[in-house]
Order: structure tokens, then sequence, then C-alpha cells
């Protein structure tokens, strides 16, 4: 199935690999369909072994980073078109969070190309890394206000801060937001990551009124809404 997925990584060299990730990459690392982008070779090299991944698949390694982003990504977009799954693994971390995945994320969003990710245990940090949208300042703006009066104030009051911003709800709200901000002719795009990780997960970004089409009349999910900066 064609697909980037991120492959977040532990932060120490002597952890595991996250179970789910680790299963996926022994079943398909040497697969003909199957790119593996790193950040760097010998880090790669290393850790992969460590996790008992087959040693065969490190000569399909291909390297992506800060230095080879700009002349390798419309290969790896053609890649993914073709129906190839790409996986992308940095050094340590989540990647495309405060990475140069950022703008393949972007770039994959941007040509109808699926995004998603093996397990991260922060849903915050994922929605961003998974919205595409260029994060370097970004407002945690929480959850928002329950009562009318108070709602309408704080929801126009974040929507003029200029940077990335993320916002959280309760599941049953979900709709009345997305409505919400329609009714303000939002000129920014949203991404909403429902259900992130999960067999349920809906990534979707876009307009607001195209996001809303996305999801079910009475749809109650986990969810975390990303705004674009202006």
């Amino acid at each position: 199935m064609k697909q980037l997925i991120l492959v977040p990584t532990p932060i120490q060299d002597d952890h595991p690999l996250e179970t789910i990730a680790r299963e996926m990459l022994l079943a398909d690392a040497m697969k003909e369909d199957v790119v593996i982008l790193v950040e760097e070779h010998k880090v790669a090299r290393q850790r992969w072994l460590k996790w008992g991944l087959p040693r065969e698949a490190i000569e399909k390694f291909v390297l992506f980073n800060e230095h080879t982003q700009e002349k390798i990504q419309n290969d790896v977009l053609k890649e993914i078109k073709s129906g190839k799954k790409v996986y992308l693994l940095s050094d340590c971390g989540l990647p495309a969070f405060c990475d140069p995945g950022q703008k393949l994320v972007d770039a994959c969003h941007k040509q109808g190309l699926k995004v998603t990710a093996t397990p991260f245990p922060n849903s915050i940090a994922l929605a961003m890394a998974l919205s595409g949208f260029s994060h370097q300042t970004f407002v945690f703006s929480g959850f928002i206000p329950v009562k009318g009066p108070e709602r309408a104030t704080w929801v126009k009051k974040e929507l003029a801060r200029p940077e990335t911003q993320v916002w959280m709800e309760t599941p049953y709200r979900l709709k009345k937001l997305l409505e919400e901000l329609d009714t303000l002719h939002l000129n920014r795009e949203i991404f909403l990551g429902c259900d992130l990780g999960g067999p349920r997960e809906i990534l979707l970004r876009g307009t607001v009124s195209a996001v809303l089409k996305g999801i079910g009349a009475d749809d109650k999910r986990e969810f975390v809404l990303i705004i674009a900066p202006l």
C-alpha cells in the first residue's frame, strides 16, 4: 500500500524499538516495494542491528536528512505514487517533528498521499509530525472553554495568533468545534488527527469545510486539532 510511515525511535541507544514498529519492519524490510529512509547511515546501521532487524536490509537504506532532502524528495514522492511503502526513521525520536521530514510530510499531504506512523506515546507531538505544518514555533492552547461567550472569545483570540496551534477538545464536541470554525470562514488549513495509532485512525488535512465533510455526523473520537501558521 503506497504510503509514508513515520517510525519513532528510542532516544537512548540501548533501548528497544517499539514492538509494533519492529514487527512491521521485520515483515516489510526485505520486500521489493519498500523503501527505508534513514538520517545517518552509521547510526542507523548500529541501531538496526541492535534491534534484531535483518542485516541484508541495510543495503536498502536511503539517506534522507537536511543535506539530501532537496535532492531526493521528489524521487521519494514518485516512489510512493508508484505504490511503494516508505518508512522514515530519524536517528532518535519522532521523524518530522522539528526535523527535515516535516517538508516531506507536507509534500505528501499536498499530493494526496497517505501518511501515518507507528505508535508514539505523545499525541500532541505525533499529530504535529503527521500534520506536515511548519512548527518551528507553535502554541499549545490546550482545551477550549465550554461556555458560549467565553468559548467564542477564546476561539477568536487564539485564531489571531500567527503561530501553528494545537487545540484539544472532548470527543463529543468534535463536530461542533469544526462547525464553529467553519462559520468563521477560517483562512488557514487545519489538520485533524483522530484515534492516533489505532485501527480507526483518521487523518484529515485541508480547509475546515473539507475536513468537516470527512467525518461522520455522529463521530465521537479522541482527537488533536492542528491549525496551520499564518
